[in-house]
């Protein structure tokens, strides 16, 4: 598996940087060129590549300098709005990075071009995800549809459950609050709740999540479940029939949480 380790950047990103078996690093969505620059002069590690999940700003933002500063490849989706992929990457690619295959799947939802990297390790696999799957939540639907943001939660469900989910904002506390108001008797969501406040009071990231862990405190994950059903129900002041329904229901209620 890799040695991934977080880089702060902004209020609430992070930066993926994942290790091999030895000193060639790769970083997920870049946004801050320096936070990386930072951290490889620290740690004397070399940049070998850049993956990017979607061509959000505080995803993208550094990747050229950093390029053109190491001279290395940026991978990303065939669709992306970021003009600077050098590796145009499609729905079920897979790519070598650091001697490790990554499966890209594509999610849109938050945004058209949206990909996932995956890495099916067969003790720990890790799921690179950008701002379509958090602790305890979702991505925003900015560009797709929730049809399509629905399909993306499907998939999440299906990976095995001891994934690691590794998404770029700290967002969990928010996420968690949200989930508790939807299932105020979920005792998961109150352990992960006292376990994230724990973290942070600590300044440690919250992440990285798993798929065991969001299908018992993730709403979205949760919307065939008749106490999420229920209470959507409840919100909406109307039945609710299917599970697009209960989920378009969460989604908007997140928007105004």
């Amino acid at each position: 598996m890799f040695i991934v380790t977080p880089i702060s950047a902004f209020s609430d990103n992070y930066i993926w940087l994942l290790q091999g078996a030895d000193n060639q690093v790769v970083v997920v969505d870049p946004g801050d060129a320096q936070a990386v620059i930072a951290t490889l002069e620290k740690t004397q590690q070399q940049l070998t590549a850049i993956l990017i999940t979607h061509h959000h700003s505080d995803h993208t933002g550094g990747a050229l300098a950093l390029s053109d500063k190491f001279s290395v490849p940026i991978y990303g989706p065939n669709n992306c709005k970021f003009s600077g992929i050098s590796h145009v990457l499609n729905d079920g690619d897979s790519i070598n990075i650091l001697g490790h295959p990554l499966l890209v799947k594509a999610v849109p939802g938050h945004t058209l071009d949206h990909i996932t990297y995956f890495y099916d390790h067969p003790d720990t696999p890790q799921l690179f995800c950008g701002d379509s799957l958090f602790l305890a939540g979702c991505g925003r639907v900015f560009e797709g549809s929730m049809q399509q943001m629905l399909e993306a939660m499907h998939y999440f469900k299906q990976l095995p459950a001891k994934t690691l989910i590794y998404c770029t904002h700290e967002y969990s506390l928010s996420n968690l609050a949200f989930a508790k108001a939807i299932e105020p008797n979920n005792l998961d969501i109150v352990a992960k709740i006292n376990q994230c406040h724990a973290l942070r009071l600590n300044q440690q990231p919250t992440l990285p999540s798993s798929i065991a862990a969001e299908l018992l405190v993730n709403p979205f994950l949760r919307c065939d479940t008749s106490t999420v059903q229920q209470n959507a129900a409840a919100y909406a002041s109307s039945a609710l029939a299917t599970e697009l329904e209960v989920f378009t229901v969460l989604r908007n209620w997140k928007n105004v949480f």
